[in-house]
């Protein structure tokens, strides 16, 4: 038995701002990938996964929820039978890795799901979100839902707000010398640490204020950039939301990276900003020139997600 396949994603803009309404554009990133599989011996990571779903099961047992009802004796049998979730989608880096996994839960056990060959109207994709979100609460305490939604659908998604999602197309990749790029922090990040350090933070008026006034503020522009290929004006407003989260999201950044970070603002060879709740894996970095940031970042490993 082998599952579909369930890809990577990348929110391209708006971490923690979403969790405050602001806009967000997410992206499938198919280079990393997971698929159910099951095998009779079961070791090392297989066998972490397989005791990792039971203890999905046990979870999902508990919901009470009339959004979604799973088949539980079927996936409970599985997991007895050898079940795992086979993943290259590395965890802690900010890419969705139980994001994947949640996607294929639901995608093999949920009794009335919504598929994605039906017409995904705003209210079915906002269903889809709060399911998704109250399933991967499992693995993070808190989930706005956005990572599984986005590797179940395969598709771009904009977040214009909580209420008001809608599955979306960017421009297509050009040849061209710009390029988003992932730069590996070679650590691992923890989700709900980070997003207790912002919720205490948005405690502090002056920083709900920053919030709402420029990090949001900058987000959105560069959302309605990217989507219409505002290249040039892209930049500026990426470097923008690079100094403020330089400025205020420091503990999310691994601490090796600050200089890093504004090196790419006073050089301009590159802009980087945190890539899913930060804190260690991956960071996102956008540049007008990908040869000349490889060559300011040639001491780090980096992958490319898209072309200008």
């Amino acid at each position: 038995m082998k599952g579909p396949l369930f890809y990577a994603k990348i929110l391209l803009f708006g971490e923690y701002g979403i969790i405050k309404d602001s806009k967000g554009l997410a992206i499938p990133f198919n280079s990393y990938k997971g698929a159910l599989k099951t095998a009779q011996h079961l070791t090392g990571e297989a066998k972490k996964s397989n005791e990792n779903l039971l203890n999905f099961y046990e979870y999902l047992k508990t919901l009470d929820s009339d959004l979604v009802i799973f088949d539980l004796e079927a996936f409970k049998n599985d997991i007895a039978n050898g079940m795992y979730f086979d993943s290259s989608i590395p965890q802690g880096y900010g890419i969705g890795s139980s994001g994947a996994l949640v996607a294929s839960i639901y995608d093999k056990y949920a009794t009335d799901k919504i598929t994605v060959l039906e017409n995904l109207t705003r209210d079915k994709l906002i269903k889809l979100k709060a399911v998704f979100s109250l399933m991967e609460s499992f693995f993070h305490g808190k989930s706005s839902g956005l990572d599984p939604l986005n590797s179940y659908l395969s598709l771009p998604i904009l977040i214009n707000s909580k209420e008001n999602i809608e599955a979306t197309g960017i421009p297509s990749q050009k040849e061209g010398k710009g390029a988003v790029f992932l730069l590996d922090s070679e650590q691992v990040g923890e989700t709900e640490p980070m997003v207790n350090i912002f919720m205490n933070k948005m405690k502090n008026e002056g920083f709900r204020k920053m919030l709402h006034e420029e990090f949001v503020t900058y987000t959105d522009a560069c959302i309605d950039d990217f989507l219409k290929g505002n290249v040039k004006s892209l930049f500026g407003n990426v470097k923008n939301l690079s100094k403020v989260v330089l400025a205020n999201f420091k503990p999310m950044i691994p601490n090796a990276f600050h200089k890093v970070w504004e090196k790419g603002i006073q050089t301009n060879d590159y802009y980087l900003k945190l890539c899913g709740s930060g804190g260690g894996g991956y960071i996102l970095g956008f540049t007008e020139d990908y040869e000349k940031a490889q060559k300011s970042l040639e001491n780090y490993k980096l992958e490319i997600v898209y072309r200008f």
